[in-house]
C-alpha cells in the first residue's frame, strides 16, 4: 500500500511519473524513455499524449527528436512531486521504516536533494527530528548512497534542540526551514511554527 498505483491504474503512466519526477530538471526522448520505464514503445507514447494533453509534460524538437520534459508550472505540479518522492526511493523506505526509527517528529527533504532547487545554499539533503535510533537510520543512509553513488547530507536533530534553535532562529534551521522542501513524515505547518517557551511557574 501507500504507492503510486493506489492512485493510478496504468502501470505505464505510473514508471513514467517516477521516471520524470525522480528526474524533474531532465529531457528524454522516447527511446530512452522506453529504456528506463522498460516498457513498449506504443504504450509510452500514448500514455506521453496523455501527459502532454493535459499539461503535465511539454515537448520540443531538437534536431530530429522530440524530447518531454515535465511542465513544472501545471497546477497540481508540486503535489504530484510530494507523492512521487514520498512513495518511491528514498523517500518511501524512511516512511515505511519511519517506526523502526524511533519516535520521528519530522522527516523532509530539501528542494536541492530533489534537484528542484539547484539555487539553494543549505548543504543539508534530509532534516529528521525526533528520538531517533541512529544505527538504524545510518544503515538506510548507507544504502542509499551506494546506490546514488554519492554521500547524503542529513542532520538529526532531537525535539528540544529542534524547537529551542527554532525559537532562536538559528541560521542553519532557518535556511533549510524557509528553503524548498518536501515533507516524508510529519505536518508542514507544525515544522515551521514556532511554539511559545514552556515558562515554570
Amino acid at each position: 500500500m501507500d504507492q503510486l498505483q493506489d492512485f493510478m491504474i496504468s502501470r505505464v503512466r505510473v514508471r513514467l511519473m517516477q521516471m520524470f519526477f525522480q528526474q524533474p530538471n531532465e529531457i528524454f526522448y522516447v527511446r530512452e524513455i522506453t529504456r528506463q520505464t522498460k516498457e513498449e514503445i506504443n504504450a509510452v507514447r500514448r500514455e506521453l499524449d496523455r501527459m502532454l494533453e493535459c499539461g503535465l509534460l511539454r515537448s520540443e524538437d531538437r534536431g530530429n527528436r522530440l524530447y518531454y520534459f515535465l511542465n513544472k508550472h501545471y497546477i497540481f505540479y508540486q503535489e504530484l512531486l510530494r507523492l512521487v518522492v514520498k512513495s518511491t526511493g528514498l523517500g518511501e523506505k524512511l516512511f515505511r521504516l519511519r517506526r523502526k526509527l524511533g519516535t520521528v517528529s519530522f522527516i523532509m527533504f530539501t528542494g536541492k536533494f530533489v534537484r528542484t532547487d539547484q539555487s539553494h545554499r543549505s548543504e543539508v539533503d534530509v532534516l529528521i527530528v525526533g528520538d531517533i535510533v541512529l544505527a538504524e537510520l545510518e544503515a538506510i543512509m548507507k544504502e542509499e548512497e551506494q546506490k546514488r553513488g554519492r554521500e547524503i547530507n542529513y542532520t538529526v536533530l532531537g525535539d528540544e534542540e529542534f524547537e529551542f534553535r527554532k525559537q532562536r532562529r538559528d541560521p542553519f534551521l532557518m535556511e533549510v526551514l524557509y528553503g524548498t522542501r518536501i515533507m516524508i513524515v510529519g505536518n508542514e505547518e507544525d515544522l515551521v511554527e514556532r511554539k511559545a517557551p514552556n515558562i515554570g511557574v
